[in-house]
């Protein structure tokens, strides 16, 4: 029964993704990223991660994509215009792609190292992760927040048309 959760939620996830980047429309996209969020916090349930599943909700699913919605309300982005694509991209990207994923998968598979550990063997208690996150790893944490605070004034000064107080045409 694992197995098949797993793989639904695996093809949501999947199908989200793509969706995600296929979408011309950018409130789509969000909707999209809702639904790939969505399935990894099952995935993380899954796992025995009960903390990092309702972070991925509350943080990803909710605030994130909120601050993505708003943002792209903001701009008013309207649906982007299709164009035939790169030659380049097409020669050199897609190619390129198929032999970068094969050997990631091949170095993954034949190279990791790991071996099979029990489902919840690993500390994940709150208590540890509040103490890795904001003790041990608050600095790149905040500066994290910081950089994407700075993404998003940065998209809205390139967004905004400069006034012209003189009401002249330059």
């Amino acid at each position: 029964m694992t197995a098949l959760i797993f793989f639904i939620f695996a093809g949501i996830a999947v199908f989200c993704g793509i969706n995600l980047v296929a979408q011309t429309h950018p409130i789509a996209s969000a909707l999209s990223l809702i639904g790939v969020m969505g399935s990894l916090a099952i995935l993380y349930l899954q796992l025995g991660g009960e903390f990092i599943a309702a972070a991925q909700m509350i943080v990803y699913a909710g605030a994130i994509v909120v601050l993505f919605v708003f943002v792209i309300m903001l701009l008013n982005a309207g649906v982007e215009e299709q164009t035939k694509g790169s030659q380049v991209a097409l020669l050199v990207g897609v190619p390129g792609m198929l032999t970068g994923s094969v050997l990631m998968a091949w170095v993954v598979l034949r190279h990791s190292g790991t071996e099979k550990v029990a489902i919840g063997a690993l500390p994940g208690h709150p208590v540890d992760v509040a103490q890795l996150l904001f003790h041990d790893f608050l600095l790149p944490f905040e500066i994290t927040s910081v950089l994407i605070l700075i993404a998003i004034m940065g998209a809205v000064v390139l967004a905004s048309k400069p006034e012209n107080p003189a009401g002249r045409d330059v």
